[in-house]
């Protein structure tokens, strides 16, 4: 599997990190990172109004300058599977115009210094050296066969994102499933397929039944030279998707991806609820479980856990620490995923517990 680049510590700061940002998991982790607290630097530019002159009787406008701006934090902007994440914030120190309102625009490549003050709090750091670690395992595509349907989805290590959906079904109707009309679909199919995911990324094709083999075959016979995993589901469509990831059918190719601990979690806390087993939800029966040493794996929303509301953000920051102190492991889940939603459903957190709370 060949390894992409990620965010990298340059340097470590008297309260924080000079960081280069190198995927679209990067930046989701920062969107993390980067609150109203915060104090964000990086090259940017500025129009310099004393170098606007008249010429001729027209007006000539203010030259951008490039320069270094240091942002008081006000709020942040990121788009799931977006390129780039907006901070917007009071100018602190530049060449010119502090105190004037600026927005940075960070994306892949951009180099940028975050500090808190007071310092990161552990659960930042370990965001941090997760998305270090994680960011060297390479974007994995999945996709789902049906005979009639194709879905592309891309996975990364905090989501996954629709790419393309292809399907036979026309005008409300199923158009003639012969076998040359679903091999010609299939062909189509595998064409754009190459197209949209290079060689040197892993496939996991899933689905119910036989048509995923024979895409796979038209996969090869396109020229694919990609790691193909093929994985047997018990349904189609995103469903499909969920299935791979909670049931760990594709664990040899997606298995290092944060996101597969972050559902297996979830999905097993769900499955614990359904047969009233050893699991915990809701702050005040996880915040029981903590305090007794209960808790062997918490999953929780990484926003819960840095929320604008400080009471909010301290009641889970103190169950985070007693958790770990009794060697609890935390997952910080990402809302790009459909188990993620169910979890927000709960609150936004599941403990599993080493015994049943009474």
């Amino acid at each position: 599997m060949v390894e992409v680049e990620v965010v990298r510590q340059i340097k470590k700061l008297d309260e924080g990190f000079r960081l280069r940002i190198e995927s679209e998991d990067d930046l989701w982790a920062l969107s993390q990172l980067c609150r109203p607290d915060s104090i964000l630097g990086m090259l940017s530019h500025r129009r310099d109004s004393s170098t606007g002159t008249q010429e001729d009787g027209r007006a000539k406008s203010a030259e951008r300058k490039p320069m270094w701006i240091v942002l008081d934090v006000e709020k942040t902007e990121f788009q799931s599977f977006s390129d780039n994440l907006r901070a917007h914030g009071i100018i602190r120190d530049a060449n010119f115009d502090i105190g004037s309102h600026h927005t940075h625009i960070i994306s892949p490549g951009d180099e940028v210094e975050l500090e808190v003050p007071g310092g990161f709090v552990k659960s930042d750091l370990s965001l941090l050296n997760e998305t270090i670690s994680s960011g060297k395992k390479a974007k994995s595509a999945l996709i789902v066969v049906e005979n009639d349907e194709v879905i592309l989805f891309e996975v990364t290590s905090h989501g996954i994102r629709d790419v393309s959906q292809f399907t036979m079904r026309g005008g409300g109707k199923r158009i003639n499933d012969s076998s040359g009309v679903r091999r010609a679909f299939f062909e189509r199919v595998a064409k754009e397929t190459i197209l949209v995911f290079s060689d040197e990324i892993p496939m996991v094709i899933c689905g119910p039944g036989l048509a995923r083999e024979q895409f796979e075959s038209m996969l090869r016979l396109n020229g694919s030279k990609n790691q193909i995993l093929n994985a047997a589901t018990s349904i189609g469509g995103r469903s499909a998707a969920n299935e791979v990831l909670a049931d760990g059918l594709a664990d040899a190719v997606l298995g290092e991806h944060a996101l597969v601990s972050q559902v297996k979690a979830i999905e097993e806390g769900l499955k614990r609820i359904s047969t009233n087993g050893a699991v915990a939800y809701g702050i005040k029966f996880i915040s029981e479980a903590a305090e007794s040493g209960a808790i062997d794996v918490l999953a929780i929303d990484a926003n819960l856990i840095r929320s604008p509301d400080s009471e909010v953000r301290n009641n889970w920051e103190n169950i985070l620490h007693t958790t770990e102190l009794s060697k609890g492991k935390i997952i910080q889940v990402s809302e790009e995923h459909d188990s993620a939603q169910q979890l927000l459903g709960l609150g936004g957190a599941i403990a599993l517990l080493r015994w049943k709370m009474d």
